[in-house]
């Protein structure tokens, strides 16, 4: 049983990586995010997603800090959140906007503007959880700002090439 929370916690073990466990766990949200570019409506089953596992990190996350403390690294499951956050809009991103999307969510993520860093200090594990829905947040207004300023739906949305 263990094992398993250790495998949702880390997205698959990719938290686990000895190097930058948030970038390697973040991936996991890059390829959920490539896995549903066919759902209809797109943003209904990312968010449906993203609130799925945030009620699966909620429900892990007492066992998470009693097994390896605070806001463990290893703890991923926020990172795919976030970056399903970030790629929540009307239409499947395509795979330039999946990267810009990746570098976004990992420059708020690790940068913490307010109120990111504030999320941190929630107790348990919303304090967890919140600061990449923030970061999520910021990462998916700075996307919209982008695909105003740069039209083509080409360049942003998936177009099953």
């Amino acid at each position: 049983m263990n094992r398993l929370r250790l495998g949702l916690i880390t997205a698959g073990f990719l938290g686990c990586s000895p190097v930058a466990p948030g970038t390697f766990g973040t991936l996991a949200g890059v390829l959920l995010a490539w896995l549903l570019r066919d759902a209809t409506p797109y943003p209904v089953f990312v968010l449906g997603l993203a609130a799925l596992l945030y009620a699966v990190g909620r429900a892990l996350g007492p066992w998470t800090e009693e097994n390896y403390g605070k806001d463990p690294g290893r703890f991923v499951l926020d990172e795919v959140i976030g970056y399903l956050i970030t790629v929540c809009w009307i239409d499947a991103p395509s795979l330039m906007a999946l990267a810009l999307a990746f570098l976004l969510f990992r420059v708020f993520d690790i940068l913490k503007p307010w109120p990111v860093r504030a999320m941190e200090r929630i107790p348990g594990a919303d304090g967890i959880l919140l600061d990449d829905v923030v970061a999520g947040l910021y990462g998916l207004a700075c996307m919209a700002v982008l695909r105003l300023l740069l039209p083509g739906e080409g360049l942003w949305v998936y177009n099953g090439a």
